[in-house]
């Protein structure tokens, strides 16, 4: 069976991005290595504690010579815009999640609402990704 197991997440700065998903989020650090064959590339993953869920890894927005100029700051603004894409959170209680993050000064731009799937909130990360909390129905019902 093939599964997903990381997610790439373009971040502007990785140490800012780690000390959010892990100290705000309340994620765990899976890997931190640098690379100095490689420029001083630095693989850096997140994800839920134990072991649970698919990674993050939090990728520096790449520079010149890997992409142009012009490529480095289109995803940089695409990024800080949110229209990069969305990061899916599941919880079991969104309630608890969004008071707990609040309370860590995650900044919501959607607290919990009804929706046909179940209740669902939105955050942006520090580099602007969207992000979505969200409790599924009880019944599996997507629609």
């Amino acid at each position: 069976m093939i599964a997903v197991h990381r997610v790439n997440v373009w971040v502007h700065d990785q140490q800012t991005a780690c000390d959010f998903w892990t100290g705000t989020v309340g994620f765990e650090l899976r890997a931190d290595t640098t690379f100095p064959e490689l420029g001083g590339f630095r693989w850096l993953t997140v994800g839920p504690p134990g072991g649970f869920g698919p990674e993050l890894v939090l990728m520096a927005i790449p520079e010149p010579p890997v992409v142009t100029r012009e490529q480095t700051e289109l995803i940089r603004a695409v990024t800080s815009q949110g229209l990069g894409g969305a990061i899916f959170l599941a919880t079991d209680d969104v309630w608890r999640d969004h008071a707990q993050l609040r309370a860590r000064g995650v900044e919501f731009t959607e607290h919990p609402e009804p929706r046909p799937y179940g209740l669902d909130a939105g955050f942006r990360d520090p580099s602007g990704n969207q992000v979505r909390l969200t409790q599924m129905r009880r019944d599996g019902d997507t629609r």
